[in-house]
Formats: structure tokens, sequence, C-alpha cells
């Protein structure tokens, strides 16, 4: 499949040619983080509200893990695909389609009659997710230059991937407890209305690069993470040794190979693999990819431990996490500042330090353990941590990377984003018993998150001569 036509000369400009005046960036940024904010959010806000989706549209409990999996499914698969879209076709073209399609499937959820037609219009807005989410980095990416603004503007944008989840998981709990759950998404319609009509009018276009899709890529891109998201997916139900747990995940394996096969000979690929020849940018997603699997998990676990064992609605167990929002807030919009004192992978590397030490904290929990001591204290670690790790995390994803690929790299960026979550949750489902255990699961995760910032990411010592 061609893209579209050869752009004309003034679209071949270099992209500082596109970027907006210094009187706009604000208004730029405000855009961007708020798009990425919807999706972030709706990853996390229906954890809460998960009992009263089950209870009212009568949901057997694999239909209910499927309420999330689908949308995990769809949008870690086609992240790949979107980001080369945003590439191929200019980045705001496609925010605008990603947030078009993603706000109208959110109302889809929102009036959805039947547990079929929720899963399916979850499906769809991950979509619209995987559309969305690339073109919010690449676009950030594209306006701000290398230095403090950029600095700043990833900072932000990784203080809303940390709060974003943090912040779903209280709203879930609120509105499906004195509203619905529904509101949830509905609110999404009003939110992306006005986006709409402010990225039109404020974002600027970037150059599309004339070419061809990269159709085997693509397939192969979407084809694999979905199949090992499957397979982690199933375990979490079936168990590892599953027949159909092993298929998916072998299968999906396979696929990747494939992937990086096809990848070496392409003229324009999907998935550019100069993106890996960084030492950074590698550590940067193994680490991501665990970090977020150990947070996705604690997310869901916690959420329902406080209901579940401790009793408490879902309104209360949302407002369980407010410490460590309130913590991750603070923490995250300190960090500029304080990478003007130190640098960024040192900052990552404490993050990781106190999240750890919070999710270790956490798998002492027992009995007799009160919220006020023995609860609320380390996660709000967990949050120093988050509001440390993300925005240092953002930036390493994307360091040293040409303008020409920086749609690319944020795809790679959310795509191990979401294949984190999909395998944390699974992983700690398929291999914890209780609460402590699965937190202690997390916490090992998390250490081995900080062995690969402290391998990878971590400048090296220069060599004695």
């Amino acid at each position: 499949m061609t893209s579209a036509p050869s752009a004309t000369a003034p679209a071949r400009r270099s992209s500082a040619s596109s970027r907006p005046t210094r009187g706009g960036t604000t208004a730029v940024l405000a855009i961007i983080l708020v798009g990425y904010f919807m999706v972030i959010l709706d990853n996390s806000i229906v954890i809460t509200g998960l009992p009263h989706i089950r209870d009212e549209l009568a949901l057997t409990t694999g239909a209910v893990a499927w309420v999330q999996d689908a949308y995990l499914l769809t949008f870690g698969g086609l992240l790949l695909l979107g980001a080369r879209a945003g590439d191929v076709l200019g980045r705001r073209r496609m925010f605008v389609a990603g947030l078009a399609l993603f706000t109208l499937a959110s109302v889809a959820v929102g009036l959805a009659p039947t547990g079929e037609v929720l899963v399916t219009a979850r499906a769809v807005q991950g979509v619209g997710a995987a559309v969305l989410a690339p073109s919010t980095l690449a676009l950030l990416t594209a306006s701000f230059p290398e230095g403090p603004e950029r600095t700043r503007a990833t900072a932000a944008y990784g203080a809303v991937a940390g709060i974003g989840a943090s912040v779903g998981l209280v709203a879930g709990g609120l509105l499906a407890d004195l509203v619905s759950w529904r509101a949830g998404f509905l609110v999404n319609l009003p939110i992306g209305i006005l986006m709409l009509v402010a990225g039109l009018r404020v974002l600027p276009e970037t150059p599309r690069s004339p070419g061809r899709f990269d159709v085997p890529g693509a397939l192969l891109a979407t084809a694999g993470p979905a199949a090992l998201v499957y397979g982690f997916v199933r375990a979490a139900e079936d168990g590892w040794t599953s027949p159909v747990t092993l298929t998916a995940i072998g299968a999906g394996a396979l696929l990747v190979g494939g992937l990086v096969a096809v990848e070496r000979t392409a003229r324009q690929p999907v998935m550019p693999l100069t993106l890996f020849a960084s030492r950074e940018r590698v550590g940067a997603y193994t680490a991501r990819m665990l970090f977020i699997g150990a947070m996705m998990g604690f997310f869901l676990l916690t959420s329902q431990y406080l209901q579940d064992e401790r009793g408490f609605s879902a309104l209360t167990a949302g407002l369980a996490f407010f410490p460590m929002t309130v913590v991750n807030f603070v923490v995250a919009l300190a960090v500029p500042r304080l990478q003007r004192r130190t640098s960024g992978p040192l900052l990552l590397v404490t993050g990781l330090v106190l999240a750890t030490a919070g999710m270790g904290w956490l798998a002492t929990v027992d009995a007799t353990t009160s919220y006020a001591l023995g609860v609320a204290p380390p996660m709000t670690l967990i949050g120093a941590g988050q509001g440390l790790a993300f925005g240092p995390l953002t930036a390493s994803g994307i360091a040293g990377v040409e303008p020409a690929q920086a749609g690319a790299a944020s795809g790679v960026v959310n795509s191990v984003h979401q294949l984190g979550g999909a395998l944390g949750m699974s992983l700690v489902l398929a291999v914890s018993s209780t609460y402590p255990s699965a937190m202690l699961v997390g916490a090992v995760l998390l250490g081995a998150a900080l062995l690969a910032a402290v391998l990878l990411v971590l400048p090296r010592a220069p060599r004695p001569s």
C-alpha cells in the first residue's frame, strides 16, 4: 500500500521549521498532554469499576478479564503501525484521526447494553489509542528541540503517564459509586470534541515521509505482540503449561523473530532496527516494560485487595490511592528542576529503588496490618518512584532519535508500555496466590527494571587511558 502523494517542497523542510513559536508551545503541549492523559486514564479507570460492570451486565469471570484485555491487545498490537502511519501521513492528521476514533469508541463503551458490545467497543478504543498515543510523543519530539525545552516537555509527558494511572483508579471508584461506571467513558465526549477543535487550530503538521508502508513489517509488528499478550493473558487463566498459552507464546515469539528478519531488509521499516543500536534506548525499553508490568499488577490487585479483603467500597478503594497520587504528582513536577542538578538516568535509578522498596514493603502485609501504617506509606514510596522514573524513562526512550524516526521511536515506547502491562498482570496472577506474594512478584519485576537501568541506561565511567 502506498502512502500519500509525495510532499511538496515546503513539506520537505526540516522539522524545526514546523515547530510552533514560543507563544504557541504551551498550547501545543497542553493538547498533547490531554490527549495522552485520556489514553492512560481509560487504561486504569475501569479497574475499580469492574465489580459494578460485572454485576450490571452479568459478566462471567473470563468476560470481566476481556474488558481490560481487549483494550490492551489492540492498543499494544497496533502501536507500531499507528506510529508508522504518523510518519507517512502526518502526525497531526493521525492525532486527530486517533482522537476521533477513541472518543467515539468511548461513547460506545459508556452506552454498551451487553458484555459483547462492551468488549468490542473496548477493542476499538484500543485501536484509536494505538493511533493517538504515538502521535502525541512524536508531536512533542517535533515541536520541542533538544535541550531544556524538551526536558521539561518530556518530564510533563512522563508525569501524565504515571499520574494518569493513579487518577484513573480514583476517578473510576468515585464515578462507579456516586454516578455510574459509564460516566468515566462518556466524559470523553466533550473533552474529545474540545481537543479535536483545539488540535486542528493549534497543532503544527509535521512533514510527511513519502514512500510505501512496510506491509509485512506492519502485519508482523501487530500480530507478534498481540499473540504474546494473548498468551500472557491466557496464562493467568489456564496456566503456563496450557496448550493455548504455549501455542500463543510460541507463535508470538516466531512472529517477532520474523519481524526482525523482515525489518533488516525493508527499505522503509515500520520498526527501524537502528532504534535498538543505542544502549540507553534499549535499557529504557527494557526497564519500562518491567516497570509497567509491576505497576499494572499492583494497581489491579491492590484495588481488589482493598475491596475484597478490607471491605472498602469502590470509592474508598480509589481514594486509598490518593496519597500515592499526590506524591507522584509533586515529585513529577520537580523532575525538570532536579535534572538541572543531576542526570535523568540517576533520577530513574533512584525512582526504581524507591518503587522496589515500596513494593517489597507491601509484600509483608497481613490481616493485622493497618492501612494507615502498613499500606499507605509503601504506596507513597511507589508514587515517589513513579514520579522520578517516568520522565527519564521517556526521555531515554527517544534519546538521540532523528526527527524522521520520531514516530517509530514513540511507537516502541508506547508498545512496550502496553505489552509490559499485560505481561505484568498475567504474570502476577499466574504466579501468586495471595496479595503479599503478588507484591513480591512485583518487587522482583521492579528489581529487574532497576538492574536494566543500572547496566544500560546509566552512562558508563570513562576508561583510564
